[in-house]
């Protein structure tokens, strides 16, 4: 299976950008059919998605996050609704094709000259607009397909190969190898980012002197976000851009009682 779909998708690349179309940006208000379920636990707030007419379509990690996307087919609605600590802590509208559905009314009309029942049928897009950087598909349909294959490529653990010598062909293949970093993160120690930025470990300052651990983060490239003194010790943030890497620390006594990965949201706050 997977050397058909890297047979494949070098020669319709250009079906790909046909298909797709520009995506709007996600709105900073969850939509008004499901605003009041933010917050909610996230156990019954899927179940009053269902009640609404919403069906699950795909779930994914991102920084520390469970994704959710659904789909309700009578509104036309594609909604991803992100879960933190068992609760909906966001609910944004989604690109309908992030629920697998086709971009919108003028779709057959694009695919008119490249083959529209074979692509829809072989091609359904890696990546969902979370996996970008921005939070959203490209609006220029070459760049998005530069993407596609980058994240192809880091996805499936295959070789760097930007022969197109394009940036988003870059953000493609770091995101996806991050992305399936995501997946297998049960494998301590082998979580790679891929592209120009590997991980680092982390986990070896784990009872180490505050002192020495500072240090060594210091020499693994990250910088210092935020550093607070608290009842229970001390509680800090450290940066890492190269990866993208944000970790908490805490420490009591001079020494390190946890140091754990968090979503990069948090160390950009600062």
């Amino acid at each position: 299976m997977m050397a058909t779909r890297k047979a494949i998708f070098p020669g319709i690349g250009a079906g790909i950008a046909l298909l797709l179309q520009p995506a709007a940006v996600h709105a900073a208000e969850p939509p008004g059919s499901v605003r009041d379920l933010v917050g909610a636990r996230a156990s019954s707030g899927e179940a009053s998605l269902e009640a609404r007419g919403f069906t699950f379509i795909s779930g994914a990690t991102r920084n520390g996050q469970k994704l959710s996307y659904w789909w309700n087919g009578s509104a036309k609605e594609c909604i991803r609704a992100a879960t933190d600590d068992g609760a909906f802590v966001q609910i944004v509208s989604a690109p309908k094709q992030d629920c697998g559905q086709r971009g919108g009314d003028n779709g057959a009309a694009l695919a008119v000259g490249v083959g529209a029942a074979a692509l829809i049928g072989a091609i359904a897009l890696s990546h969902k607009s979370h996996n970008h950087d921005s939070g959203r598909h490209y609006d220029d349909v070459t760049r998005e397909s530069h993407y596609e294959r980058g994240y192809r490529d880091g996805l499936y653990h295959q070789s760097y190969h930007n022969y197109d010598r394009s940036d988003a062909y870059t953000e493609g293949y770091e995101n996806g190898a991050r992305s399936r970093g995501e997946e297998t993160s049960y494998r301590n120690g082998n979580y790679y980012g891929g592209g120009y930025g590997s991980h680092v470990s982390i986990h070896d300052l784990r009872g180490a002197d505050r002192g020495y651990a500072v240090g060594q983060l210091l020499r693994r490239g990250f910088i210092q976000r935020d550093n607070k003194k608290t009842d229970d010790g001390r509680y800090a943030t450290y940066w890492r851009e190269a990866s993208r890497q944000c970790v908490i620390v805490v420490s009591h006594s001079g020494r390190i009682d946890s140091i754990e990965s968090t979503s990069e949201d948090t160390c950009r706050r600062w």
